[in-house]
């Protein structure tokens, strides 16, 4: 340990020139080499020892190139299996989208100081526009092709949620509307069907964005599932001529901000006991007790609650197999923490493009994860909300 951070010390004690940041890369990853060979095999390089499991078997060259130029590695290779060092696995999708935006963030000197010295731990400061470009256009494609792919058969729920981000345009910082759209299939499955950014969630936008995704061939969607948007609802109706399914943890959260703080915790044990019904037809006559009951103390929630009874229980007309999943956008909950995470490294974005690229990737790779998880509802019961009755089971062998 001690010669290794003599040797280290020497490197960074040396003229600051082009040849230090390779060499220091070459340190790092050649002791990294050693620490991960050395676990594999159970033994440091030329001990002998019982508890050794594999016998190394010399080293093969390959070229890294980094950013800071190509750097001459030797890898250890063993008598069985196979080493590969875990610094040169290939970026996920994700991560190489999240570094194509802080380099172009870099580039055109939109980056906050943390995405400053970020950049410069990576030793992407010396990326030209022209390579921002090439890595962008890389992922761009993908990008693309995934959010503008053909859409078949039937997706009976749709979930749509909106976040906002951060971006610049013309000199000023402005907040983007983020949109992200899930459906079910036919097979049960949830997928994510498309990205868009809009200056705000105002009708002609939702109405832009619905459209999309029916000339893509979005079809047979029975109930969209969202907060409470005007302008959403007036745009699935029209293009969908879908049921709106007002989120019920967010009306949850507007009702409870209509109490008085030292009331909340009774308030929401009331509410709760609508939810807790068997049928729409009890829960309909238990919303009414509880706003009768709440009017003579808050006549602000009584009307609220009024106001919103069918948008808030349209959930209970489906099958009560899937009522945990469409009566809130919470199912969205992980893909929208995913999305704040990455949106915080950035800060700021340069460009909606660059969110279109961020979040896409994300979203490619997430639907990846889906396609191959098991399903999110049964073929059985999606059977009865969709316009196709017929059960798709897969084959058994005979």
């Amino acid at each position: 340990m001690t010669d290794d951070r003599m040797t280290l010390i020497e490197l960074v004690e040396k003229q600051a020139d082009g040849d230090l940041v390779r060499e220091m890369l070459a340190f790092a990853a050649e002791r990294i080499m050693e620490a991960e060979v050395e676990a594999r095999t159970g033994a440091a390089k030329g001990a002998r020892t019982p508890m050794r499991e594999v016998q190394r078997n010399g080293y093969r060259d390959r070229d890294w190139d980094t950013r800071a130029g190509r750097i001459a590695l030797e890898i250890p290779k063993l008598r069985k299996g196979s080493y590969f060092p875990s610094f040169l696995e290939p970026r996920r999708t994700a991560e190489k989208a999240l570094v194509a935006v802080i380099q172009e963030a870099y580039v055109h000197g939109v980056s906050t100081r943390s995405v400053d010295d970020l950049v410069k731990a990576m030793g992407a400061g010396g990326m030209s526009k022209s390579q921002v470009s090439r890595l962008c256009a890389e992922i761009d494609e993908r990008v693309n092709a995934f959010l503008s792919r053909p859409l078949e058969g039937a997706w009976p729920y749709l979930w749509l949620d909106a976040t906002y981000l951060k971006v610049r345009e013309s000199g000023r910082i402005v907040s983007r509307a983020v949109i992200v759209a899930v459906a079910v299939n036919e097979d049960g499955k949830r997928e994510v069907l498309g990205v868009a950014t809009g200056p705000s969630e105002a009708e002609t936008f939702w109405t832009e964005f619905l459209r999309s995704l029916a000339d893509r061939g979005l079809r047979g969607v029975k109930l969209v599932i969202a907060d409470d948007h005007k302008g959403l609802r007036a745009a699935a109706r029209r293009v969908f001529n879908a049921t709106h399914q007002r989120c019920r943890v967010h009306w949850m959260r507007n009702a409870l901000a209509h109490a008085p703080a030292k009331q909340r915790s009774a308030v929401a044990a009331m509410l709760k006991t609508i939810f807790a019904q068997e049928t729409k037809g009890d829960a309909e006559a238990q919303w009414e007790t509880v706003a009768d009951a709440l009017r003579e103390k808050v006549e602000k929630l009584g009307i609220f609650m009024d106001a919103s009874r069918d948008d808030v229980l349209a959930y209970m007309d489906f099958p009560r197999e899937h009522w945990t999943q469409i009566a809130s956008t919470n199912p969205l909950e992980r893909v929208n923490r995913e999305i704040k995470r990455r949106a915080d490294v950035i800060g700021i974005f340069p460009n909606d493009d660059a969110i279109i690229r961020l979040i896409g990737a994300l979203m490619l790779e997430t639907n990846d994860e889906w396609t191959v998880a098991r399903r999110y509802m049964s073929l059985e019961t999606l059977a009865r909300v969709t316009d196709n009755p017929t059960i798709r089971l897969p084959a058994v062998a005979t």
